[in-house]
């Protein structure tokens, strides 16, 4: 096993013992003088390199922009699923969980950020998968990445022909919206860099806002749900895919590295962090609480599906550019990691050549048509959610994060009381990870194959 550590001066100001305020500065500080460039490995370098005369220049995200990127790709579908979440555990041990989650979340964000900090040519899972574990690390958690993207984009599209067939009334096959969903997502990945996918961010943002806000008020008007409960009697199998839902909802750290080899000064991202985690917490529990109340234990997933027919169909069109703009950022970071990995070192990345153009378009197209099929193949919104969960968002949101903080602090971490702190709260961290992952797949894997078969690549409506 091999791991490269590259300690440079602006990670020093906010390393490992910030959280922690006691001894370690002085030593920190004589490895970084000691530390000489020329011994730095090659390919522990920036993957992205000088980019003064580059042609085209990915390090030129402002910290805001990073934090509307982060929103735009994590506060999307989840939150459609959590009203649903609430009825299936009851509103008392919802509310707890999400802020428990969340909590857990943003540190574990945190840790990521530091991880890259220490790290700096870490910019995908495959990145710090090398770190830990040499060549099988790298493949295994860049596997796991792709694999985890494509589903989240699958998602996208799932949502997408539901939404038009709620808007149309069904007005077609139901695979004729979901390849129109691909086409429109696909041709919105084809830029190369993440600045330019800034502003649609903002957006997505204000698209699902006001579509959530819209859901409410209709909910609260009609009213539709009778039976509200503070707790609910409920077995494994539904506790559970309630929990994972709850889990997706902060899935966004697989895309976390990604955005963060992008920011121009790398020392912000605790910025567009806390940015990104304000707004998800806090919107996730108002709109869970509110659209549960009035939409009963019969609250539908998506949640949009709740209100009146002219509501919902209103909703969704409102939902619709954060369906495709959400999916598109998942699909942007996807792209990248394959695309660095292809063309790392080489003069492709910068340039506007017919073969970086060429590559990078059909990489897109590869992910989004096997995004396509995984959608067609498992056409129930909830159950997708649940499988994703269990697979890839247990690690990459709670897991892999302790891993990450157990190999920064190896052989520290019992050097203090703050030490012991952190090693429990990580330590936590990677039992929920398994703990999500093993029972998520048993939860998800009866939810597949209870529902028809005869449901996948099918016209029927999904709404």
């Amino acid at each position: 096993m091999r791991s490269y550590e590259v300690h440079s001066a602006p990670s020093t100001a906010v390393d490992l013992e910030v959280l922690q305020g006691k001894e370690g500065t002085a030593e920190h500080s004589s490895l970084v003088t000691d530390e000489k460039k020329d011994l730095t490995p090659p390919n522990a370098q920036d993957p992205f390199g000088d980019e003064e005369f580059a042609e085209v220049k990915y390090k030129v995200l402002k910290w805001w922009q990073c934090g509307l990127l982060m929103v735009a790709e994590t506060v999307s579908l989840g939150v459609l699923s959590l009203p649903a979440a609430v009825a299936g555990l009851g509103l008392v041990p919802s509310v707890v969980i999400l802020v428990s989650l969340g909590g857990l979340a943003t540190y574990t964000g945190y840790v990521i950020g530091q991880f890259k900090w220490k790290y700096p040519q870490v910019c995908n899972m495959a990145d710090a998968g090398e770190v830990l574990a040499g060549r099988f690390g790298r493949e295994l958690l860049g596997m796991g990445q792709i694999v985890f993207l494509v589903f989240i984009m699958a998602s996208h599209l799932l949502t997408f022909a539901i939404a038009m067939n709620d808007i149309t009334n069904h007005g077609t096959c139901s695979i004729v919206f979901g390849v129109a969903g691909l086409v429109i997502s696909y041709a919105c990945t084809l830029p190369r860099t993440l600045a330019k996918m800034s502003w649609l961010s903002l957006v997505s943002f204000i698209s699902i806002l006001s579509a959530v806000i819209v859901t409410m008020i209709g909910v609260g008007i009609t009213h539709p749900g009778e039976m509200v409960q503070a707790t609910v009697n409920t077995n494994l199998y539904h506790g559970f895919t309630a929990v994972a839902n709850i889990v997706f909802a902060f899935s966004g750290h697989a895309a976390f590295f990604g955005l963060a080899a992008e920011l121009k000064n790398p020392v912000d991202f605790p910025k567009a962090l806390v940015l990104l985690q304000s707004i998800d917490i806090t919107l996730y529990i108002v709109a869970a609480i509110v659209i549960y109340c009035y939409g009963g234990s019969t609250v539908t997933s998506p949640a949009l599906g709740s209100a009146s027919p002219v509501v919902s169909k209103v909703a969704y069109g409102i939902a619709l550019p954060t369906i495709i703009i959400a999916g598109v950022i998942n699909g942007h970071v996807a792209s990248k990691a394959v695309y660095v990995r292809i063309f790392r070192g080489t003069d492709h990345m910068h340039k506007r050549s017919w073969v970086a153009v060429g590559s990078w378009a059909g990489i897109a197209l590869g992910l989004w048509v096997l995004a396509w099929i995984i959608a067609e193949a498992i056409p129930v919104f909830t159950n997708l959610l649940s499988l994703v969960t269990a697979l890839f968002a247990s690690w990459f949101t709670f897991g892999l994060s302790g891993i990450f903080w157990f190999f920064m602090n190896r052989g520290r971490w019992f050097s203090s009381p703050g030490k012991i702190a952190l090693a429990t709260v990580n330590l936590v961290a990677i039992g929920i990870g398994g703990c999500l992952c093993g029972l998520g797949l048993y939860v998800s894997g009866r939810a597949i194959h209870d529902n028809p078969s005869d449901a996948s690549f099918s016209c029927a409506n999904n709404a």
